[in-house]
């Protein structure tokens, strides 16, 4: 394999170090007083190429010193001055916690900032040195990476393969590796003779992407839309790119169903053109199913197009995690009060957000933040957390605690079944003893707590201030306290207050939004079915309409009357969330598919006309899967999520065309990213997420720099 030309580099300055190779001498000579030492860290990287930067024209000149890394990624060199890493393709990747050593695939190329004392060189110190570059001194620049991840600024420069706490330890791994896989993209489009340190900035640092717009729509898994889509991993031996398997579906003891259970209620929402009864539904094979198949429905003869508005599914947060069962998948028709349906999805090919996937990026690894339904998910784009109830045990909510069965170790197993359950998912759906909208008391985590643990809000509860479903009498601008299905006021950090902080302008922009505050039969009713619990901002103490009245009023948006005028106006803020209305944004139950997405495909043409485009992120993905069958594995993270794979569409100037992007991602990548392109301190619950998800053995969450091109 080739290595990387000198062209490739790194700059870096040390006050220490070690012994000199003048083009090619070896790294065994004696240090001098004038000397260069250090390490090159990620985990370790053996027989990666160092030199000094004499000229500091961020090039390896073949007239400038060099030295190779030895086995513990260690270097030295005679002399003093800009030091540059160029990692090749014969250069391999130790990791002394597992003991292995794997090829570098992909040339890379680490920086170390002008004037640091620590000679350590890795990919965040490259991040530290771009951060220099544009005007920070070492100090500011250190602090800036370091509260990006939430540890302390010695840390980013250090060599984070001897940290001695684990938690502090996994968020470097993954931020090392976020680096890492951002850095092979800049070097891929740098090119042998580039600008390195321009396209490390744009990779890094961002700063092309001046706005971001993120749409949130409903209830969707991604083999149920895009299970079709050349070259995804779609729905197993019907897309030949699948990567993964069907299990079949299996009943309440763990026996394989012979045979789908119906849709009970019947297929299709009242009032649709067509319709399919639960007796219709029954005896489909046990396996997933196309919906609108133009030749019928399963051999009913009955065509049901992506127009018509099919039943709701249950999607709550201890069910989807009874319906992945481990990882398997194969309990969402059992578990489900919707019976075969969950197995069902679509031709996506005929929407028109299929078109701009295929232009632009489509995520096929992208997991909803959070088990279960839209109110939790929704509260999980905005804090990466679960919301509290406190003292719900001795309070009005105390009936809204949902029973459920652990092992002997306290971890969750499933719901606790009722009396009258049925024995088999053939004969009728699941019926549990308490199925609401709490926890018992939980870690902060989200697993079970005998003792110090929480009361968690997991399903749908109303929002204290207006517009909710709960509207109190006697103050107009509040919801009724007094209800158990009020959530409490909530005053956990959001990523609101972290734009807040950088002084990042941003707004949340609500399809119905003013409709609802002046006419109550919209909400959960009337054409547009305004949904209070997809509104997450509306339940945090920031937002209190008396109190709170002029930030609430500049951050809280309605679509109609502000969103579409101010992209034409290129008046959009630096971060625009957009959740529509309920009938357009493709819930089962109040929303077809084509309403949906007709409407997000619209909105997205409009964008493409603002002035702001030429610098603009899209991120359109959905809450959650609305109950339905996904056959990807769900990576173990912690006890709140990640659950079921989702769709996601990355669109901009700057994304990928005609791209799959496999990287994996879930709901807070979208903060990971903000959080990335605007400096901002981390959620907490984003770095234990990430944590989780390396303690148990597998990989942090992207933030969408895979999805990325800046040439």
């Amino acid at each position: 394999m080739q290595r990387l030309t000198c062209g490739f580099a790194l700059t870096l300055i040390g006050a220490a170090v070690l012994t000199a190779c003048g083009g090619g001498g070896s790294s065994t000579a004696s240090v001098s007083p004038s000397s260069t030492s250090g390490v090159v860290t990620g985990s370790y990287f053996r027989h990666a190429k160092v030199c000094l930067d004499q000229n500091g024209n961020g090039h390896c000149d073949s007239n400038e010193p060099f030295t190779y890394t030895d086995n513990n990624g260690a270097f030295s060199l005679k002399g003093s001055g800009a030091v540059l890493v160029e990692v090749g393709t014969d250069a391999t990747r130790y990791d002394p916690d597992t003991g292995t050593a794997t090829p570098v695939t992909d040339p890379l190329i680490f920086r170390a900032p002008s004037g640091a004392n620590n000679v350590v060189v890795s990919s965040l110190t490259t991040e530290i040195a771009d951060l220099m570059d544009g005007g920070m001194d070492l100090p500011t620049a250190r602090k800036a990476v370091a509260d990006r991840l939430g540890v302390d600024p010695e840390k980013v420069m250090a060599d984070h393969n001897k940290e001695s706490d684990p938690d502090v330890k996994a968020t470097l791994k993954s931020a090392i590796n976020q680096n890492i896989d951002a850095i092979v993209s800049a070097v891929k489009e740098a090119g042998a003779t580039g600008d390195i340190k321009s396209n490390l900035h744009k990779r890094l640092g961002l700063s092309d992407i001046k706005n971001v717009v993120v749409i949130y729509a409903e209830n969707r898994g991604f083999d149920n839309l895009y299970g079709l889509f050349p070259g995804a991993n779609g729905i197993p031996n019907v897309n030949p790119a699948s990567k993964g398997k069907a299990e079949p579906q299996k009943d309440f003891d763990g026996s394989v169903l012979p045979v789908l259970p119906p849709t009970w209620g019947g297929l299709t929402a009242g009032g649709q053109s067509v319709s399919l009864t639960q007796q219709q539904t029954a005896n489909f094979a046990n396996k997933p199913f196309q919906i609108d198949d133009p030749k019928g429905l399963n051999g009913t003869g009955v065509v049901v197009s992506q127009s018509v508005i099919t039943r709701d599914l249950v999607h709550r947060f201890f069910n989807n995690q009874m319906q992945i069962n481990g990882g398997a998948n194969d309990k969402f028709a059992a578990y489900s009060d919707a019976g075969g349906l969950a197995m069902g999805y679509y031709d996506g090919s005929k929407m028109a957000m299929w078109q701009l996937a295929k232009q632009y990026t489509l995520a096929d690894n992208f997991f909803m933040g959070a088990f279960g339904g839209s109110f939790l998910n929704h509260q999980y784009l905005i804090c990466a957390c679960a919301p509290e109830y406190p003292n719900a045990d001795t309070s009005v909510a105390k009936g809204s605690i949902s029973a459920i069965d652990t092992d002997a170790k306290g971890n969750f197993l499933r719901l606790t079944p009722a009396a009258n359950s049925p024995a088999s998912a053939l004969i009728g759906k699941p019926v549990y003893k308490n199925d609401s909208t709490l926890t018992p008391k939980f870690k902060s985590d989200g697993t079970p707590a005998a003792k110090d643990g929480k009361f968690y809000a997991v399903n749908t509860m109303q929002p204290p201030f207006q517009p909710t479903a709960n509207a109190s009498a006697d103050k107009k601008q509040y919801g009724d306290l007094s209800k158990a299905s009020t959530l409490p006021v909530q005053t956990q950090a959001t990523i609101a207050d972290r734009l807040d902080d950088k002084k990042v302008s941003w707004a949340w922009y609500a399809g119905g939004w003013n409709t609802a505050l002046t006419d109550s039969s919209q909400i959960y009713g009337g054409a547009i079915q305004f949904q209070p619990h997809h509104q997450p901002f509306n339940y945090f103490a920031n937002f209190d309409p008396v109190k709170q009245a002029d930030y609430r009023a500049k951050h809280l948006k309605d679509f109609d009357q502000s969103f579409l005028a101010d992209a034409a106006k290129g008046q959009l803020p630096q971060v625009a969330f957009y959740k529509p209305q309920g009938n357009l944004n493709q819930h089962p139950g109040y929303a077809s598919v084509t309403d949906g997405d007709q409407h997000i495909a619209s909105v997205i043409a409009q964008l493409q006309k603002s002035p702001q485009w030429k610098n603009m992120l899209v991120i359109v993905t959905y809450d959650e899967n609305g109950g339905f069958y996904d056959h990807a594995a769900v990576p173990k993270g912690d006890g709140w999520g990640p659950g079921t794979r989702i769709p996601a569409i990355v669109i901009s100037p700057f994304a990928k065309k005609g791209f799959v992007d496999h990287t994996q991602y879930d709901t807070a990548s979208i903060l990971r990213f903000l959080t990335r392109r605007f400096g901002l301190k981390p959620l907490p619950g984003v770095t234990a997420r990430d944590a989780a998800l390396v303690k148990n053995g597998g990989k942090p969450m992207g933030d969408f720099l895979s999805a990325l091109s800046f040439n």
